[in-house]
Formats: structure tokens, C-alpha cells, sequence
């Protein structure tokens, strides 16, 4: 009975009509329904036993289990590609259940990750930034990368979109609230001088499903949308949309974050074993596919296939490659920026968050220096790894 009011305390908390002064709620109260949904006897079999790690189903004293989220998007190659040709299982090896997830948008990967539903997982930038917030810095990791670019802002030809001072009045959708490719549009129209409409502007961003965004596309519904691959690259040719912007163009180097491989803490401090054969598995990938491209695009699109029912096509698959680039280098200095990005347009809170934590790097770091591959550039320490260090 507590359950239930409780949750429906929290249910009338998130219809109150939505403001940016609010916003800042927005993590409290992820954090709260994570709570909840970790006590109920759902997830009780996720407790931990007498042999410190969490057992899931198929688990024994002598197997441990990793449960692993990922997309069925062309920036989560390593893992589509890695999963259907089963690597990363002959990686991990026998003694290891590889036990796959696939979700639609950042927020769920990482609302199942805090619930203990799932072990690691591949997700963009700003959800993982909101899952170390919303746990207090304690429950996850960000502990390898595995994609840049591959996000693009796409408006209708018949928009009247031609530069951000067409902007006022129009209509945009991003994957979901709070998702990478939402904070970039927010904090886009803010550089440009525009407020939403729930903040009293005249831009109104709705968050949408990507196949529901092509849809309203065709239907005219939408002015636009800033979306991953190959949903850019789709917009484009079904959609009669036109790339108004590369993500990459915003960036030095052209270098953001699209993908990182985030675990939750107490799963990396149980099984450093696991995490370090899964980061093995996750490099040996990231280096074939960058020198087997075309066998790379085949296989991919096998796998999103084999996942969704629907292969893509291969104009729009090679259009969409050849806007990413798969690296295992978490880019960190890029992370502390989207971090910065997403404070600016209301997300994480009234006082920039201390994100020093955020990082493990050195599982990598070891599997790094077996391989006789280069460190990482960016060696971000403690004292560093802050919001406003990039400011």
C-alpha cells in the first residue's frame, strides 16, 4: 500500500505542467523511482549472495552472468556486430553467460542499469551523465568509448528552414527527453537566442521515437529533428529532409561523444574480470571494423536485421557510416562538455555537478598496454574531470 501511494504521489509529481524550473526535479526523481522499482520482488532475485555478485538467471557459483544493453543502431556496431557473430561471447569464454538487452533511447538503457536489470551497457553521452547524477556519483562507470558522430539536424526541404534565424515558430522532435541528441538541440536553440515553448519561447522540441519522427516527417508534422544514424541519413532520403547540420561541424576536431560503454559500479568492483574481457571484446571490434569497412557494414546490417526485421538500405547505411567513427577513447574532455551543455538548458540541477568520479579507465587502460596499443589522449584526472574545467 505504501508502494502504490508513493508511486502515485511521484505519478501526479511529473504531470504537473513541465517548466524550466523544474527541470532541475527531473533527476530527483528518476533517482526515487529507481528506489522503488529495485525494492519490489521483481528485481529480488538481483540481490546480492554470499559470493559478492549479483546472480541473474543461469547464473552458479562457477558462472557468472553479464547482462549487456546496447541499440540496434549503426553507432552500436562493436556490439551488433560483436553479439550476432558471437565475439564477444568467445571473448568473454565459457564461464561467462552473455545475456543481451537491446533498447530504443539512452534514459531506458540506463533506468534498467540503476535497477540492477541489466549489468553494462552501450548509451550516448548525456544519459550516462544523468545516471551518475540521479545515483549520487555511486552507481556507474563510464569505462570505454565506442562511437563519435553520427548525429545530425535534419529539416523538411519545404520547411522554410534555411539557417537558425528560420527557427521561431517551428516544430522539432529529438529520440527522448534528456537523450544526447535532445541536449545538443536544446543547447543549440539557446546559443542562437531561442527558448522552448515550455519556457515561454516560440520552439517547440517534442521527444519522439525515431520511426515516429519519420513518420510525422512524411505527414509534415515536423519541421525537423536532430537524430542519430541512420535515422539523419533516412530523414533525408524518405523523409525529404535536408541536413541543415553535422553534429561534428560543433565540435574541435569534429570529436563528440555518440556511444560510451558505462557499467554499474558494484558490478565492476565484483567482477573486474568480466569487465576486462568485455573491454577486450569491445577494442578487438572497435580495430576490425575500422580496417574491414565494407565487411563491417555488411555484418552490421545483418545484425540490426536479424534484431528489427528490416535491413537498411545500403545507400543510407554508407551515408550514415561515413558520418561516425568507432573508437574505444571515451573522449573525455568532449563528455564534460555535453555535461556542461546539458546544465545550460536546465538538466542537471541549480549547481553544476562534480563529475570527477565519472571515469574507470584503467581495466582499459591494462587491456590498452597488452595489445601494444597506443593510451588514450586524453587522460583526464580527478582534478579535471569537472564541469567547468571545458568552459
Amino acid at each position: 500500500m505504501k508502494l502504490t501511494k508513493l508511486s502515485s504521489s511521484i505519478t501526479r509529481t511529473m504531470n504537473v505542467k513541465y517548466t524550466r524550473e523544474r527541470k532541475g526535479s527531473i533527476i530527483a526523481i528518476i533517482a526515487i523511482t529507481i528506489l522503488i522499482i529495485s525494492s519490489t520482488p521483481v528485481f529480488s532475485s538481483l540481490t546480492y549472495h554470499q559470493n559478492n555478485y549479483a546472480y541473474a538467471q543461469g547464473a552458479t557459483p562457477q558462472k557468472k552472468v553479464l547482462r549487456l544493453g546496447y541499440f540496434p543502431n549503426v553507432n552500436h556496431a562493436q556490439a551488433v556486430i560483436g553479439i550476432q557473430t558471437d565475439d564477444f561471447k568467445k571473448q568473454l569464454g565459457n564461464n561467462i553467460d552473455l545475456q543481451p538487452t537491446t533498447f530504443n533511447a539512452g534514459p531506458s538503457a540506463i533506468e534498467a542499469l540503476l535497477a540492477k536489470r541489466i549489468d553494462a551497457t552501450y548509451v550516448g553521452s548525456n544519459p550516462a551523465i544523468n545516471g551518475y547524477v540521479a545515483s549520487g556519483g555511486k552507481d556507474l562507470k563510464i569505462i570505454s568509448g565506442a562511437a563519435s558522430g553520427g548525429a545530425v539536424f535534419v529539416v523538411r526541404n519545404d520547411s522554410g528552414i534555411n539557417s537558425p534565424k528560420d527557427f521561431a515558430g517551428k516544430k522539432f522532435a529529438t529520440p527522448q527527453l534528456g537523450n544526447t541528441q535532445d541536449v545538443a538541440l536544446r543547447k543549440y536553440l539557446l546559443d542562437h537566442g531561442y527558448k522552448t515553448t515550455e519556457n515561454g519561447g516560440n520552439v517547440t522540441v517534442v521527444p519522439i521515437s525515431n520511426a515516429d519522427t519519420l513518420t510525422l516527417f512524411l505527414k509534415k508534422q515536423l519541421d525537423g529533428a536532430w537524430v542519430p544514424e541512420p535515422w539523419g541519413a533516412r530523414l533525408v532520403k524518405e523523409g525529404g529532409g535536408k541536413i541543415l547540420l553535422d553534429e561534428r561541424d560543433l565540435w574541435p576536431q569534429g570529436k563528440f561523444v555518440t556511444n560510451n560503454l558505462v557499467v554499474r559500479t558494484d558490478y565492476l568492483q565484483n567482477n573486474p574480470d568480466v569487465i576486462r574481457k568485455l573491454l577486450a571484446a569491445n577494442v578487438n571490434e572497435t580495430l576490425w571494423i575500422n580496417s574491414h569497412k565494407e565487411q563491417a557494414a555488411k555484418l552490421l546490417n545483418d545484425g540490426i536485421k536479424k534484431i528489427t526485421g528490416k535491413a537498411i538500405p545500403a545507400d543510407v547505411l554508407n551515408a550514415s557510416l561515413s558520418r561516425i567513427d568507432f573508437t574505444y577513447d571515451p573522449l573525455k574532455l568532449q563528455l564534460l562538455q555535453s555535461a556542461n551543455n546539458a546544465f545550460d538548458v536546465g538538466y542537471l540541477g541549480k549547481q553544476r555537478p562534480d563529475l570527477s568520479g565519472i571515469f574507470d579507465t584503467n581495466l582499459l587502460d591494462q587491456v590498452l598496454q597488452e595489445k601494444k596499443l597506443s593510451p588514450l589522449e586524453q587522460n583526464v584526472n580527478a582534478t579535471e574531470a569537472s564541469l567547468g574545467a571545458v568552459q
